[in-house]
């Protein structure tokens, strides 16, 4: 018989304090492209993810593959520099395994960032979009199957997926720097194939800004066990374009790579202002 859930989550804790006893109250998620961000903090303990147990281990270019415990701009906090997607393969459950160890390291806020396709007339290539809530429908939901109760409710509340009051922190800190940022709704999918014209469409018409990859179930899994959850987006192509529509995963973490200072200086004072 296979360890439930929660004795994994107790065995890559119990694992993880043998190397550093950190427990910062914020944690960091950094997307495609976006993993040079963690060359800003004070590293105390790096942990590859192969060497935790019952951690996926990331598959994609763009992403690391570390856990990182330090501080950014003096502040304490632990990192996930790289993700999990539904589309290496990898369960709902593992997608959002990190998540959930997360909080039991002692995480209370959840800083999540990644790179998306604009849907938006208004926005272009480089731009920050503040996620203010998303359309999860064509992803599989992580909470599916038997409920563990020692993580939350059967049927957690969605109704403020994203704070406001992290929103709201995040827009004043973003005036105060004069870093431009949008809002807007992302449309999760499960990828890996970029999308055709005809869903770019669709997943405008039904109320998305923005469309990507990641990020919808580690929310839903994170609201699920008591987190605080803040979520940006990069553009970083452009998927309204009637012609000359060619996207390249090379394209998009260079676009996510040009914008990363003006994303670490807002990620930076959200962190200085929780």
């Amino acid at each position: 018989m296979g360890l439930t859930i929660l004795q994994q989550i107790e065995e890559t804790v119990q694992a993880i304090r043998r190397v550093c006893l950190s427990t910062p109250r914020v944690g960091i998620v950094l997307g495609s492209g976006l993993s040079n961000l963690s060359g800003e903090i004070a590293v105390e303990q790096e942990i590859a993810y192969e060497a935790i147990p019952h951690f996926p281990v990331s598959t994609v270019e763009g992403h690391k593959g570390k856990l990182i415990f330090g501080s950014l701009g003096g502040h304490p906090v632990v990192v996930l520099s790289g993700r999990f997607h539904y589309y290496e393969g990898y369960s709902p459950d593992q997608v959002v395994f990190p998540i959930r160890v997360l909080k039991f390291l002692g995480v209370e806020t959840l800083l999540l960032s990644n790179a998306a396709g604009g849907m938006n007339a208004v926005f272009r290539v480089g731009d920050l979009m503040i996620i203010r809530d998303h359309i999860s429908l064509f992803t599989v939901n992580p909470l599916v199957g038997k409920n563990e109760t020692g993580l939350g409710p059967r049927f957690p509340d969605m109704s403020e997926p994203y704070s406001k009051q992290l929103i709201g922190l995040a827009t004043g800190i973003a005036a105060r720097l004069q870093i431009p940022v949008h809002q807007g709704v992302y449309a999760g999918v499960t990828g890996p194939s970029f999308e055709t014209r005809a869903e770019y469409k669709l997943l405008h018409i039904v109320g998305g800004d923005a469309v990507g990859m990641s990020t919808v179930q580690e929310v839903i899994a994170a609201r699920h066990i008591g987190l605080s959850v803040f979520a940006i987006s990069v553009i970083t192509d452009l998927g309204i374009r009637e012609e000359d529509n060619l996207i390249t995963h090379e394209e998009v973490l260079q676009a996510a790579e040009a914008a990363e200072p003006k994303l670490t200086a807002l990620f930076k004072g959200l962190v200085a202002a929780l």
